[in-house]
């Protein structure tokens, strides 16, 4: 059995795919590719498919991921593109490597979320996280199926900055690819926030700290927040970063063709 984790996103309307529409369309696409797939035991085997730590339904994603079993071994890459082909245009699929390590959930412990306030003066925006960032804690609350839940928004929050709107990006979306261009000049004021924040229970979500920044500030978008996640994996102490969940298993790959290099190599 072969395992290959795959890295796909979400882009333009079809952010508003929900998991399970996903999951429809990719085992469609594993069906269309012929891939061999490893099936589960029992009265209804289905797709041995591990998704992990998908997005909400309405924001967009440049960074999901999964791991598939397959019964006879195939190169990532071709693979890759064979998928890719069978997707709807949007659910792209973007990587895909030989799982060779164990626990990539285990790996996936922070994201990077940029939001796309539109309507919303950058000055205004700026004061805001200065206000958000500067608080010990951030109180929210969330509906949930068991009733309204109260929680800290603020200390999974690891970094929350303020950066110019790009000026390829279309209107209510972030710029990620896909985005189509603006159709001409707009008049209308624009803030972009990046945020990085800590995957902790219960989660903590962009619209949470949009709602930290209303509870703090009482910065209200005039129209919902374009939000699109950029990257997931773990993150950094050190540098403050969100590495690459797929670099173990590359490196791991790259291994053992520079040993057998090595050997080769002359006394």
């Amino acid at each position: 059995m072969q395992r290959i984790r795959l890295r796909y996103t979400k882009r333009g309307r079809l952010r508003f795919t929900s998991h399970r529409d996903f999951q429809r369309a990719f085992e469609r696409a594993l069906r269309r590719a012929e891939v061999p797939m490893a099936y589960s035991a029992g009265f209804t085997p289905h797709p041995k498919v591990s998704y992990a730590n998908a997005a909400p339904t309405g924001t967009g994603s440049e960074a999901e991921y999964l791991e598939i079993a397959l019964t006879q071994a195939r190169d990532p890459e071709k693979l890759r593109i064979l998928l890719d082909e069978s997707m709807p245009t949007g659910l792209d699929i973007i990587d895909a490597v030989e799982a060779r390590t164990s626990g990539l959930a285990d790996r996936l412990t922070a994201s990077v979320w940029e939001l796309r306030l539109d309507g919303v003066d950058p000055a205004d925006a700026e004061r805001a996280v200065a206000a958000f960032t500067a608080a010990e804690s951030v109180e929210v609350q969330r509906k949930t199926k068991n009733g309204i839940r109260t929680f800290d928004a603020r200390s999974a929050v690891v970094q929350l900055e303020t950066h110019g709107p790009q000026p390829d990006a279309s209107v209510g979306s972030t710029g990620a690819a896909g985005a189509a261009p603006l159709a001409g000049p707009t008049d209308q004021p624009c803030a972009i926030l990046r945020l990085v924040v800590r995957h902790v229970t219960p989660a903590v979500r962009p619209d949470d700290v949009l709602s930290g920044l209303r509870a703090v500030a009482d910065l209200a978008p005039p129209v919902p927040a374009a939000v699109t996640r950029l990257a997931q994996g773990l993150f950094d102490e050190e540098t403050g970063t969100v590495t690459d969940p797929l670099a173990p298993d590359r490196e791991a790959a790259e291994a053992p063709t520079t040993a057998a290099a090595a050997a080769k190599a002359p006394a």
